[in-house]
């Protein structure tokens, strides 16, 4: 193991309970233990998960928030006792590993909870309002501190929690911390004073305008989370630990508006000298910890990082206002375990928070400490698999049903919760199969097939392995996307798996009888209709080298055009986006934590964005597009990059199996999960 990295790997405390290093699983929604968006119940998947993560030496583990109040099905998490007996009995294995373990409760969503088009019938239909409320009480799932919009939707108000509604909380989460603490677990997490989850839009002065004791001065926004301690505290005991999940700053200008990194902004919610306060305070009501980042879901990229947001992005908040507690503190939010190390060793932070690196590898730690960093498979930030909860104009959340169901999935790792349907299962007939294409569905089918037991053989046209997904990763910004084409590459290698470059096959008959895996991607949708349009430069073309001019007119915004646009204007570029439909990246399957920050980054940075407008055509120095009001106008530019999608490009010949975007265009999720089950029916 690197030296740098040994601050990672030294014992702490938090109350009475030791821990034995700094590496801390923070919580993610899906990888829960009792149970996630269905009846309560002991979660086989997340016990699976949350075991892997306690073998691969994490020290503190956090399983997913645990809503003490069940959003589906309106069960309180304290009236299943049978799922506490379950608990109790498996975790003398998860102790057997050296690891802690905190559960995390939640009063809740309240403005922030996710709505669907489903959800907005279910609400705006007053018959099947009544009929869904046995299962799905809207009216009580988005109650929050004073009447409120929706994060996700206009058509489903918040409105406010009575004062009885709070007790009962308090008591819920009083009596949950108890069974837990019989089950033997070693602390519990309260989230949150977080993220502006319910509790969070309590102490925030832009959402409570509550005029009674939990509303109006700073003691009595903060009022509800320091009654949820006291009870704990008074049920299980003082020395019993309690954590608290803590946004140090909201990051916040208002109702779906945040701030991004560097933004001089008014803040609507918590700032830092209140929070230098409010640590303090809630230290001081009985909280063991704060485990930190920043955010809001109207600032969703602070808690949710993608890949535009910076490396470390919460780190300097954090180690701000460990100077005003004598708790530990931990910091999350797309940290650097080298960075977290050398804070550690400062005395600034007393412990490292990571979350989706562990579904993307649940062995990372264990690799990091052997020496062997390059057989990492790295998250992304992607989003895709673990958290795609989508929205853009005129739409609510834009997910699809199995993923609200099944969070913490991973676009990269097929595996990860899908375990009884992605495992690899040895071969009894192994078989030459061939491969068609060495981009990153080749490649993933090609590395489960050997394990399998196959022996397959890629045929790649160009000279390097990658296809798409090379130009896919080559932005300044998409480091973590070429470190996973480094990973893939290095995966052939370690596996043997021969590959042949610079060589092109023309057609799928050419192995005769053999199985014959088709993954030659797909080809860029050219706009021939519009007058000039061989002046455009393809965006393909553009990431893989081509030259632009200053002003570049971007046709296209979605997200490979609004990704394009974000990387001309780091250059120091002028952009401008022209786009077909009423909003940028109107697409499902990106997150709203991706999409809201190059959406408000544009915004912030004034790049001309012209949405519901259609190019007309492309002339020497200008393009002509024409308005929704029908109106044509003529834009100036150097450049044009064409960013109108793809079209599925399979071979032709006999019947073989298609994978990735010659079968269908998707993403890299659709790849890789496409890949691997393809991989596994032959």
């Amino acid at each position: 193991m690197d030296p740098r990295l040994e601050p990672l790997f030294t014992p702490w405390s938090i109350g009475n309970c030791e821990i034995k290093n700094r590496i801390v699983l923070t919580s993610m929604g899906g990888t829960n233990l009792l149970g996630w968006m269905e009846k309560n119940h002991f979660d086989k998947d997340g016990a699976r998960f949350i075991m892997e993560v306690a073998k691969n030496h994490a020290g503190l583990v956090l399983p997913g928030c645990q809503p003490v109040y069940n959003p589906m099905f309106g069960q309180w998490l304290y009236k299943n006792k049978k799922m506490y007996e379950d608990l109790k009995a498996w975790l003398p294995g998860f102790h057997k590993t050296g690891a802690k373990l905190f559960i995390q409760l939640t009063a809740g969503f309240g403005r922030s909870f996710t709505i669907s088009e489903l959800m907005e019938t279910l609400y705006t239909n007053k018959f099947l309002r009544v009929v869904s409320k046995p299962f799905m009480d809207l009216d009580k799932i988005t109650a929050t501190a004073s009447p409120s919009p929706n994060r996700w939707s206009d058509k489903v108000p918040s409105r406010e929690l009575t004062v009885e509604e709070i007790h009962e909380y308090v008591e819920a989460f009083a009596k949950c911390a108890r069974l837990l603490q019989d089950a033997g677990v070693d602390g519990i997490e309260i989230h949150a004073v977080h993220e502006g989850y319910l509790l969070d839009q309590f102490t925030l002065k832009y959402v409570n305008h509550r005029t009674d004791q939990y509303g109006g001065s700073f003691e009595n926004r903060y009022r509800f989370p320091v009654e949820i301690v006291q009870a704990i505290k008074k049920e299980c005991g003082k020395d019993f630990p309690v954590s608290l999940r803590y946004s140090v700053r909201s990051m916040t200008k208002g109702f779906r508006e945040g701030a991004l990194p560097g933004e001089d902004f008014i803040e609507a919610g918590r700032d830092m000298e209140e929070s230098e306060k409010a640590a303090k305070y809630l230290q001081d009501a009985g909280y063991d910890m704060l485990n930190c980042d920043n955010g809001t879901y109207d600032a969703w990229y602070w808690a949710h990082p993608p890949i535009y947001m910076p490396e470390n992005c919460n780190l300097e908040d954090v180690e701000h206002i460990r100077q005003f507690v004598d708790i530990p503190v931990v910091c999350a939010g797309r940290m650097e375990p080298y960075a977290a190390a050398q804070s550690i060793m400062a005395g600034k932070i007393d412990g490292a928070g990571f979350a989706r690196q562990f579904l993307a590898d649940q062995e990372w730690v264990t690799k990091m400490m052997e020496g062997k960093e390059e057989d990492i498979r790295p998250c992304i930030l992607c989003h895709n698999g673990c958290f795609n909860m989508c929205h853009y104009k005129g739409v609510p959340n834009d997910q699809e049903l199995s993923d609200s169901l099944h969070l913490s999935r991973c676009a990269v790792n097929a595996e990860t919760m899908q375990w009884d349907k992605h495992f690899i299962r040895k071969t009894d007939s192994p078989q030459t199969v061939y491969i068609i294409g060495g981009g990153i569905g080749g490649m993933e089918a090609a590395r489960v097939l050997k394990l399998r037991g196959h022996d397959p053989v890629i045929y790649e046209k160009n000279g390097e392995l990658g296809g798409t997904f090379i130009p896919a990763s080559a932005e300044s910004y998409k480091d973590k996307l070429r470190s996973l084409l480094a990973w893939y590459r290095r995966q052939m290698d370690i596996l043997d798996i021969p590959y042949h470059l610079n060589h092109e096959v023309s057609e799928a008959d050419h192995f005769q009888d053999n199985p014959v895996i088709v993954a030659t991607g797909a080809v860029p949708r050219l706009l021939k209709n519009v007058p000039g349009y061989e002046r455009m430069t393809e965006a393909c073309d553009f990431l893989n080298g081509a030259e632009v001019g200053e002003t570049v007119a971007v046709v296209g915004g979605g997200l490979t055009g609004s990704e394009i646009a974000y990387e001309l204007a780091l250059k120091g570029k002028k952009p401008v986006i022209v786009e077909m439909k009423d909003d940028l990246i109107s697409q499902t399957g990106v997150c709203l934590a991706n999409s809201s920050y190059l959406r408000e980054w544009f915004a912030l940075h004034k790049v001309p964005v012209y949405l519901e407008t259609t190019l007309k055509e492309v002339r020497e120095g200008s393009v002509i597009c024409r308005t929704k009001d029908g109106k044509d106008i003529e834009i100036p530019c150097d450049s044009v990059i064409s960013s109108a999608g793809y079209i599925p490009a399979p071979l032709e010949g006999r019947k073989a199996h298609l994978v990735g975007d010659c079968k269908s265009v998707g993403n890299l999720r659709s790849v890789i999960w496409g890949a691997y089950e393809t991989a596994m029916k032959i």
